[in-house]
């Protein structure tokens, strides 16, 4: 009886599974069932609230349940887009922990037939100037990133970083991917047809990730950290291979369906296809390519070694199959048939060593209705004082040294943002990431080494952006979850892209305790208002929970990435002041109220954790979005650049700092106040009619540093000192 409880598996739930097998599980049963039960695979804690988050958008092409979700583009092509972590793998091991995380993210996307383009990283540690281990984690999850991406040669293109005491033991990596596809060559998971073959092909099977979702993922990390066995191991060159392969595989149409192996290896992708078709299927593990040939019939169902993918082929084509991974280099096995039973039967040999109801395994494991509870007391501790000034220029270099708002240069030079020859905007040149489509009125084709063409005219677009800020969210879990979407939201809107779709990973601690599961409902009603509100569809994204421990949980951090479209990429904004004599402007909601709670400044004077944030009105906030977008597009403004962390005096030095150039500006009333619903832009003054009211000029580009009247004057050279050597200090 204690076997089940080692697996994460409750008396309960094991109770649940004799009845519905009429018997007790033997070794491999169970050790399946642990798997599709476990939090990580089987949302227990979760589901019910994320099916209250809205599915329909007018581009939406592919919702969740899919691998991931894909948003129409135009010319007939799709993006496909999702965002997941891999948090407690990289706080064991962060080098393989963040490289496999973007390995099985890029799975996700070409398991749908759509090219990978682009990742994007949202990463969360302990405070670096303090903490060797977090100095050590951010290295070494940062160098896993680079060398997994750069090696497959697909482009890093943005992120975002933060650095908070309550992620000292539990660093959150959350990647995402971007991929691009024709829309009628979509293809889902679903297996189909009796008697069609299965495939494994890719790297062997090893004891790599051995209980990575039910005992590392799915529970709360102890201090010891011995469980490095459970961490895979990735392949990045091996990973090239697959995408290669398993795109030339779809695009010859050989494929009835096709899953990525990643959380729970060949048991959740066995059991998901069966699930999805209402079909059975016999697999042979014996067959399956093994890297240590003295496995046990269940750790080669459980294992999630790397590179791997599962897919459905029709007897006739199994050889054409077969042959294209030959070329690629690619391991390729049948493994199994498809069956009308709605089984998943394992086999060892001739051996019949499992047998489980497909029903069971994926549509019936058992949700927990949540019991949250405001918390009565602070949940988190006051951070230390780290300045003690009202001098608001002193005020403004300590934020823009600080680790939260300092220049990530130092990070995202480790990464190649150019590879594939998409990229027009790239980190620090602009709030989100631009990346060219492929036109195909100028010929243009979806390859990996087709850039699209030079040719004069309008260059179509998507923007990409990913967001979260936790330490607001903990203060305000509702108001909190809101300003993510509206901060990503306003970053397309800066480089003149209409969101189309929103994926999210949803980091948490343990929702059996009810000041988690109230920060976590109250987080998810946030993000599915403002989605509602601002016409954006969930198209799909991730849920972690349990990332607490002896010292107590995470800030509550939920992650949206949002894809946009724009007409032309030519005209995509930029955040850098440009031309001396242009006007600068705040453009904002009449509802836009910056306040001091939970801001970057309030962290430096060591100041409680607390709201109540300030509440915005989203249908106003949705049209200043449209406005300043319009902008944009319009080509009209010189810079564009929503004001969140730090204010407006820190978003008047970023774009200072980033254009090169000074700035001149009138009296301020709150300098360093934080709250959605304001931007500052730069252009000739007759820019600025359009907004109206909306509008109010506070000064011009130009000299040598940024002055606001009657509050600081500093040279752009101490701010450019200070963004740039911020976060290095720190590292040193």
């Amino acid at each position: 009886m204690s076997k089940h409880r080692e697996l994460g598996l409750t008396d309960f739930e094991y109770d649940l599974i004799v009845e519905k097998m009429g018997r007790e599980p033997n070794e491999v049963e169970l050790a399946v069932f642990s798997l599709m039960w476990s939090e990580h695979c089987g949302y227990k804690h979760s589901r019910p609230l994320l099916k209250t988050l809205p599915t329909e958008g007018p581009r939406l092409v592919m919702g969740p349940g899919e691998n991931a979700g894909a948003v129409d583009v135009g010319n007939g092509l799709s993006c496909a887009f999702k965002v997941e972590s891999h948090n407690h793998p990289s706080a064991v091991e962060p080098f393989q922990g963040a490289a496999t995380g973007v390995g099985g993210i890029l799975r996700d996307i070409f398991a749908i037939g759509a090219r990978p383009i682009a990742i994007l990283d949202s990463l969360r540690f302990g405070e670096v100037g303090e903490s060797a281990r977090s100095r050590y984690l951010l290295e070494h999850a940062v160098a896993g990133i680079g060398h997994y991406g750069n090696s497959i040669g697909i482009a890093t293109v943005g992120g975002e970083i933060y650095f908070e005491g309550p992620y000292e033991q539990n660093c959150l990596v959350n990647a995402m991917a971007v991929g691009l596809i024709e829309t009628d060559e979509l293809i889902k998971s679903a297996a189909a047809g009796v008697g069609n073959v299965v495939v494994l092909f890719g790297a062997r099977t090893g004891r790599d990730g051995i209980g990575g979702a039910s005992v590392l993922a799915s529970a709360e990390l102890d201090a010891d950290m011995e469980k490095r066995p459970t961490v895979q191991i990735g392949d990045p060159f091996e990973e090239k291979k697959l995408l290669e392969c398993s795109l030339e595989l779809l695009d010859r149409k050989l494929l009835v369906a096709l899953q990525d192996l990643g959380a729970a290896g060949l048991t959740s992708s066995s059991a998901e296809m069966a699930a999805k078709g209402e079909v059975g299927l016999d697999l042979h593990v014996r067959r399956v390519p093994l890297r240590e040939q003295d496995m046990e019939a269940f750790e080669i169902m459980i294992s999630e070694s790397q590179e791997r993918m599962l897919c459905v082929v029709e007897p006739e084509r199994v050889q054409a199959v077969l042959a294209v991974c030959a070329k690629w280099e690619v391991n390729a096995t049948a493994i199994g048939e498809v069956t009308d039973t709605r089984r998943l039967r394992v086999f060892d040999g001739e051996e019949l060593v499992g047998d489980l109801p497909v029903e069971a395994l994926v549509d019936e494991c058992p949700t927990y209705e949540l019991e949250p509870a405001e918390p009565a007391t602070p949940l988190y501790p006051v951070p230390p004082k780290l300045i003690d000034t009202d001098d608001a220029g002193e005020i403004l270099l300590a934020l823009l040294g600080s680790a939260n708002l300092a220049s990530r240069k130092g990070v995202f030079e480790q990464y190649d943002a150019l590879v594939g020859s998409r990229t027009v905007r790239r980190p620090e040149q602009a709030d989100a990431a631009v990346l060219m489509l492929p036109d195909p009125a100028n010929g243009e084709r979806l390859t990996a080494l087709a850039p699209p063409k030079g040719e004069d005219g309008p260059k179509p677009a998507i923007a990409v952006s990913i967001d979260g800020n936790g330490r607001r969210v903990a203060a305000d879990p509702y108001r909190g979850a809101v300003e993510a979407v509206l901060e990503c939201s306003a970053n397309l809107a800066c480089v003149g892209a209409e969101p189309l779709g929103l994926t999210n990973c949803l980091n948490f601690g343990n929702p059996e305790k009810p000041h988690i599961a109230w920060q976590f409902s109250r987080a998810i009603a946030g993000l599915g208002d403002a989605c509602r509100a601002f016409g954006i569809p969930v198209v799909g994204g991730n849920v972690s929970l349990y990332n607490e421990g002896a010292e107590g949980p995470i800030y509550p951090t939920p992650v949206v990435g949002l894809v946009g479209e724009l007409p032309d990429a030519r005209m995509s904004g930029r955040l850098g002041f440009e031309s001396a004599g242009d006007v600068i402007a705040i453009v904002s909601a009449d509802s836009w109220k910056p306040s001091k709670a939970a801001s970057e400044l309030s962290k430096l004077r060591g100041e409680a954790v607390e709201g109540p944030l300030p509440q915005p009105d989203l249908g106003e906030l949705k049209a200043l979005h449209a406005a300043i977008r319009q902008a944009v597009r319009s080509g009209s403004l010189s810079s564009a650049h929503d004001v969140a962390e730090g204010g407006v005096a820190v978003a008047l030095a970023e774009s200072a700092i980033a254009g090169g150039v000074g700035a001149k500006v009138s009296a301020l009333d709150d300098l360093f106040g934080e709250g959605p619903g304001a931007f500052v832009v730069s252009g000739p003054a007759e820019a600025m009619t359009p907004f109206g009211a909306a509008a109010r000029v506070i000064g011009e580009v130009g000299g040598e540093a940024l002055t606001i009247e009657g509050s600081l004057s500093v040279p752009l050279v101490d701010l450019e000192r200070a963004f740039s050597r911020g976060l290095t200090d720190l590292l040193d």
